[in-house]
């Protein structure tokens, strides 16, 4: 008897992300005008600028740039938050990063599942960014039980996903077969559901709280809220939506444009209002909305180092600082002025973001670095084999999220001006404990990956080792 192999995880993931984008274009067939938007963008781009190609053909970027970004969803559970972890497993997906939206008025904290090495990125660079409730900021405690108790009760998974999961943990992976019926599977948690589990009541008790609680608590499961493709100019998207009948959100979170992105920019369509079914007391169904769900662009820049960061955070506290309100539609183009003027104080050219380590880069030899003697630049130093052309760089790119993007997005979808009560210490701890593991540092796994470059790049040169 032949043993069928095992699928990678990077192909599960692959397929898994693909039928994910299908579904969600059935469900919101505006996402699917969205992906063809941005796609003939970046085609435009690519055709403007041969540079930017070079650099993504570089990279490796050329071919990831086309699949699917991230998706969101929203639990309710430490349970379902755990069980959660143990399905992305499978598909080579594990928690990086922790960020507290409570303090921007979302009562939720989170983490995303992704790859961490850059050639499964590079396959599929798939990632959810999974948020669990904080129900202990519900202020009314007969409510805040009433959630929970309602959360309690609903099983989100399917028991034949978990009799896959436990397969994958135990055998060491799925095989071909195996890997089909779990995306099946999968995909059931993620699907939209148009009848709530609660009365009309009960919803509106939720959702006055806040609408969030409302859309993670009243369904039978965490419905997919958004997919995101990746775009190489965000701002011509920006424009290009209402053109298409789409209508954007005011103000593209993140940085200012510049020559050399960093961190993330993202924008969106405003949320969908969907019929939903509620249960009336007598058992019948009742006609009423939702809005949960809309369609996210992204645009990926260099990676930040710690330093970096730091600036970055501060051009924009002060950029806030100086506006004085949360930007809307009616302060855009004033919040636009502010920021761009704000970031002029951030390098942007990477030979200098590398000079002053603001950023993360990936090295790579140059044919003529293979083509001379190595013992002729043993003695070189970084630098020096960089200025003599034996050794190019790129920026790593950012492959994660910025807390106040998400919680911008969140607010601005949803209607919210943000509810500062919401405020308090960021729960780490507490989120780890219900995980079942504790979130990657994102910053070491960027220092990791261009270590494995500089190391990579030593071996070509033969020399013993490369060092900043």
């Amino acid at each position: 008897m032949t043993h069928q192999p095992f699928v990678h995880p990077d192909e599960i993931r692959a397929r898994f992300s693909r039928a994910m984008s299908d579904m969600y274009q059935t469900e919101v067939p505006l996402y699917g005008t969205l992906l063809q938007l941005v796609a003939d963008i970046n085609n435009h781009n690519m055709e403007q600028q041969p540079e930017l190609t070079r650099h993504l053909r570089q990279t490796g970027e050329i071919e990831r740039l086309g699949m699917e970004r991230h998706g969101a969803i929203r639990v309710g559970t430490a349970a379902e938050l755990a069980t959660l972890r143990r399905l992305f497993a499978v598909m080579g997906m594990v928690p990086v990063g922790y960020y507290d939206l409570a303090p921007a008025g979302v009562p939720v904290h989170s983490t995303a599942f992704r790859a961490i090495h850059e050639a499964s990125l590079q396959a599929c660079p798939f990632r959810i960014f999974t948020s669990l409730l904080r129900l202990e900021l519900i202020e009314q405690s007969e409510l805040r039980q009433q959630a929970a108790d309602i959360l309690a009760k609903r099983n989100i998974f399917t028991s034949r996903v978990i009799e896959l999961i436990v397969k994958n943990e135990t055998a060491g992976g799925l095989t071909d077969d195996d890997a089909t019926d779990f995306i099946t599977q999968a995909l059931e948690i993620f699907r939209w559901h148009n009848q709530a589990t609660v009365s009309v009541e009960v919803y509106q008790q939720l959702h006055d709280q806040h609408r969030l609680i409302a859309d993670v608590v009243a369904f039978k499961g965490p419905h997919i809220n958004h997919l995101t493709p990746r775009t190489l100019n965000i701002d011509a998207v920006q424009t290009a939506m209402p053109e298409h009948n789409i209508t954007p959100k005011a103000v593209i979170e993140g940085p200012p444009p510049r020559h050399c992105p960093i961190l993330l920019r993202q924008t969106s369509f405003k949320a969908l209002e969907e019929k939903v079914a509620f249960v009336s007391t007598d058992g019948l169904l009742v006609q009423g909305h939702h809005t949960a769900r809309f369609g996210e662009i992204e645009q990926r820049g260099a990676a930040l180092t710690a330093k970096g960061r730091a600036l970055y955070d501060c051009l924009l506290q002060a950029a806030q600082d100086q506006l004085q309100v949360p930007a809307n539609e009616k302060n855009a183009e004033q919040y636009s002025a502010i920021l761009s003027e704000q970031f002029r104080q951030f390098p942007d050219d990477y030979p200098t973001m590398r000079a002053e380590k603001l950023a993360f880069f990936r090295y790579f030899p140059t044919e003529k670095s293979l083509s001379v003697a190595a013992v002729s630049i043993q003695n070189l130093t970084l630098d020096e084999l960089i200025h003599a052309e034996f050794i190019r760089y790129e920026p790593l790119v950012y492959e994660d999220f910025l807390p106040v993007s998400a919680a911008g997005i969140f607010q601005s979808n949803l209607g919210d001006k943000g509810q500062s009560h919401f405020a308090g210490h960021s729960n780490q701890q507490d989120f780890q404990r219900d995980l079942g593991v504790e979130v990657i540092d994102e910053l070491q796994l960027y220092e990791q990956t261009q270590q494995r470059s500089l190391a990579a790049c030593a071996k070509a040169l033969k020399r013993a080792s490369l060092g900043l």
